[in-house]
């Protein structure tokens, strides 16, 4: 096989935080899977401003170096480059669909799942009621707009429809709560899901990759959760700032999340569930699904992330290495599957 350049797709056209979780996860793929014998990594790096840079890596110091540009004189630039393959590494909503679609345009393939998937299943209401429709169990509940009031009885859990990590989210339990956890979710989506709570058994995720056309489950995430004195998970079970501001992955430091056994009971029927969803909702190549399983070990299906950024440290890739499955071997597996796909679109 000849040398294949990839694009690496980093930054925000939104905001600085995700910028900032972009280049976290970007730089770890990089350093893990660079191998010139394979790969011929090139960098587009987006800012808020929308502008484009092409720097030489993700160093403070290249990025600042790197001359701006607008989007025509951006696609200038890639089409001189001939592209093979794009690694979407942007987090933002505009990364996640616009940026997908632009390569769509240029006819250059790009792992994961497709801007008008990524669009439906970023908002978590949409997500839900096409997997209910296949039969997959959910909590039951109302999408809210400013003003609406909610009907139904706590406890429920109140969410931004359109927001990541659990920005927002809060547990209420009685009724006097609810214009405090509405207002907070507010200030994250215009649209809010009040669900239902579910009692707490456990809390896990699953991941499903795309391997010679064939679904595989891959072992199952936990994470720290009881029902006593932590019901549901919040931001700073997933990420925090360190003392110089960088971002950090708190739900990798094996305590607020680990790998399951998966002889574990729950493993099996949470893939079975996990495969529904996928093909309910046309994943392709691996998908990320986030389940609550109640205590008498039904699961329920809370939130799709389809995205994975081949970091050693995303989720996909350390379920990869649970089952025995690098991360090298993991992006070489999503390759073949999007230059299969891009093949059996041209016939």
């Amino acid at each position: 096989m000849s040398v294949l350049r990839i694009l690496h797709l980093v930054g925000s056209a939104d905001n600085d935080f995700y910028c900032d979780l972009s280049r976290l996860y970007a730089q770890d793929c990089i350093t893990a899977t660079a191998n010139p014998s394979l790969y011929e990594f090139h960098i587009a790096y987006i800012t808020p401003d929308r502008q484009w840079r092409f720097p030489q890596s993700l160093s403070s110091e290249d990025i600042a170096a790197a001359k701006p540009m607008s989007l025509s004189e951006a696609v200038k630039f890639i089409t001189a480059q001939t592209i093979d393959l794009v690694l979407p590494q942007m987090f933002c909503i505009p990364g996640m669909t616009e940026y997908r679609a632009l390569f769509d345009l240029l006819n250059i393939p790009y792992v994961g799942n497709t801007p008008d998937l990524m669009a439906l299943t970023a908002h978590k209401a949409r997500a839900k009621a096409i997997v209910a429709a296949a039969g997959v169990k959910v909590p039951f509940g109302e999408l809210l707009r400013q003003g609406d009031i909610p009907t139904i009885k706590p406890p429920v859990v109140i969410k931004p429809a359109s927001s990541d990590n659990s920005c927002g989210v809060t547990l209420v339990k009685n009724v006097a709560d609810y214009d405090a956890a509405l207002k907070t979710a507010f200030e994250h989506s215009d649209e809010v899901l009040v669900e239902e709570y579910i009692e707490l058994g456990r809390e896990v995720r699953c991941g499903i990759l795309v391997k010679d056309g064939e679904l595989v489950g891959l072992p199952l995430e936990e994470y720290l959760v009881n029902p006593h004195d932590h019901p549901i998970r919040d931001y700073e079970d997933k990420l925090k700032r360190t003392e110089d501001g960088d971002l950090s992955l708190t739900a990798k430091d094996g305590v607020k999340a680990w790998m399951l056994d998966p002889r574990d009971p729950v493993t099996k029927p949470v893939q079975e569930v996990a495969k529904r969803c996928h093909q309910a909702l046309g994943c392709r190549h691996y998908s990320l699904f986030d389940f609550r399983i109640d205590p008498q070990g039904q699961p329920w299906f809370l939130e799709a992330g389809l995205y994975c950024s081949f970091s050693p440290k995303s989720v996909i890739a350390s379920m990869a290495k649970a089952s025995g499955i690098s991360v090298n071997e993991l992006l070489m597996i999503a390759i073949d599957e999007t230059l299969i796909n891009k093949a059996a679109c041209r016939e």
